[in-house]
């Protein structure tokens, strides 16, 4: 009995590298389903007059990785109770591919005979490009499962599945927790594919600066000596970067800064990574929590090189004082609501300062603060000893007593009195912001960013008529912001089906 299904590899790309035996299938196949189109091997097939079918469809309509494969393989299976059928895949078809390993174990299942045809894989060609000799160790990771297969540093290891850079940003920040930020990675693009071959060679902390990533594209990374597994201290890479920015041979724009001269940028990041929250954006997230982390090494550097304290000590001040301040969780102490975690919280803090209590409970909130943020903290502080609503009615009711006063002194002219009954006013949202368990600084902070983005919207609909944007009627003007607010919502939509799924769809 012949095999209902036949596994055939399409090779690493390069027609040239397709086995006789698997090009003969292909030939004689009356039913040839293809994982995927988007292979170098397939425009060639097309011109040998080779039909077939493709599941590209899948990945846009499937769940995740594992839901497209397992549809696959049941379309698959299904269609292979008529007359028998071919399914081609890139590279070698034991190789990273899931859908092949559940056709084979269901196959066996419901008695189908399944065989699976070899043909080159990704990892043949970099070795070939690259002269490498696997016998002297080679490990291999998809680039998609860091999380459950880590590398070895030890041996030579080869990353595949890395193709996009948001897969190449993913797979840096992991490596970099083995592997110093300095250590050599070779970028390998279609590797034998004539015209498409790319290779080329990078510190790991640049891999993700490339914008040539694609669904051939994996990673090499050498023997790194002396380096045996994860490393428990993954801020080291950044602390080395740091300290060589800082030394003589270093920047000069590093070597001039000073804690003083670092304060805008301090605030700036952390704004920024308000910004990324404010957009539930998460890749821009890491990348602005590292830009705030990198604020946080600078400032430990300089400190260092004073001899005050250096980064080690400011992680383990902190982790003791979590430790400590957490006694509900970390000792015996038990508590019933955050409220007593709080109030154990500033007990503990005077223990720890050796200070009685202040003569305000207002006096330890900073005055630099912004004003929404100072306006929040000193009314936390007052509710913290009762000085408080009940709930959210009563300050609510507070603002619309404050609104009524701003129009009283509207109505009478009393326009020297606007200042002090504005603040009022303000007080009173921030106050009912926080008793509605809302930032208020992050509330405007959000508000000023949908601003920005749909008036932006509005200059653009603009140049796009050519015209200035003083020439539009407030209606019209009005029609575009509503427009504005519609594709906020549907970005919205598309980024929260994608934060659900790991982006891209190809292996080698």
């Amino acid at each position: 009995m012949g095999a209902q299904i036949t596994v055939v590899g399409l090779g690493p790309g390069n027609p040239g590298h397709l086995p006789l035996s698997v090009w003969e299938v292909l030939c004689k196949a009356k039913r040839l389903f293809l994982r995927t189109e988007r292979h170098p091997v397939v425009p060639w097939l097309k011109e040998k007059g080779i039909s077939f079918e493709t599941f590209d469809y899948l990945y846009e309509t499937g769940r995740d990785f594992q839901d497209v494969y397992r549809r696959m393989a049941e379309t698959l299976l299904g269609e292979a109770s008529g007359e028998p059928l071919v399914f081609a895949v890139p590279g070698h078809p034991l190789m990273a591919e899931e859908a092949v390993g559940i056709v084979l174990q269901e196959g066996s299942r419901r008695g189908l005979k399944v065989d699976v045809l070899p043909a080159m894989s990704f990892v043949d060609v970099i070795c070939s490009a690259l002269g490498l000799d696997p016998g002297n160790g080679l490990h291999l990771v998809d680039g998609l499962r860091l999380d459950r297969q880590e590398p070895v540093p030890g041996v030579a290891n080869i990353i595949f599945q890395v193709y996009s850079r948001l897969v190449a940003s993913d797979v840096k920040l992991t490596l970099m927790e083995y592997y110093p930020a300095a250590h050599p990675v070779t970028v390998i693009r279609a590797a034998g594919v004539p015209d498409l071959e790319r290779i080329e060679e990078h510190p790991l902390y640049e891999l993700d600066r490339l914008d040539w990533f694609d669904h051939l594209t994996s990673l090499y990374l050498p023997p790194c000596p002396g380096v045996a597994g994860k490393c428990h201290y993954p801020l080291d890479s950044l602390v080395e970067v740091m300290a060589t920015l800082r030394g003589g041979q270093g920047c000069p724009w590093d070597r001039e800064q000073t804690h003083r001269s670092l304060r805008p940028f301090l605030l700036e990041e952390a704004y920024e990574v308000l910004e990324a929250i404010d957009q539930e954006d998460m890749y821009k997230l890491c990348e602005e929590l590292g830009d705030l982390l990198l604020q946080i090494v600078f400032h430990s550097q300089l400190a260092r090189e004073k001899d005050f304290f250096d980064i080690n000590d400011v992680v383990r001040g902190i982790t003791a004082k979590m430790l400590r301040r957490h006694p509900h969780v970390f000792g015996d102490v038990s508590v019933r609501n955050s409220a007593e975690v709080l109030a154990n919280w500033d007990q503990i803090k005077a223990q720890e300062e050796g200070k009685e209590r202040p003569a305000s409970l207002l006096k330890e909130v900073p005055r630099s603060l912004p004003a929404l943020l100072q306006a929040s903290s000193v009314q936390a502080r007052a509710a913290r000893a009762g000085f408080d609503w009940p709930d959210y009615r009563g300050a609510l009711d507070k603002v619309f007593e404050e609104l009524q006063e701003v129009r009283q002194a509207l109505s009478e002219g009393r326009r020297a009195e606007l200042e002090r009954e504005l603040g009022d006013l303000l007080f009173a949202v921030v106050n009912l912001s926080r008793l509605l368990g809302v930032e208020a600084e992050v509330a405007l902070y959000g508000a000023i960013n949908r601003f920005r983005r749909r008036f932006q919207h509005i200059e653009e609909r603009a140049r796009q008529c050519g015209r200035d944007l003083t020439s539009f009627t407030l209606d019209q003007l009005d029609a575009w912001w509503e427009e504005a607010k519609k594709v906020e919502q549907i970005e919205k939509k598309r980024n929260n089906f994608h934060a659900g799924r790991k982006p891209g769809r190809f292996s080698e």
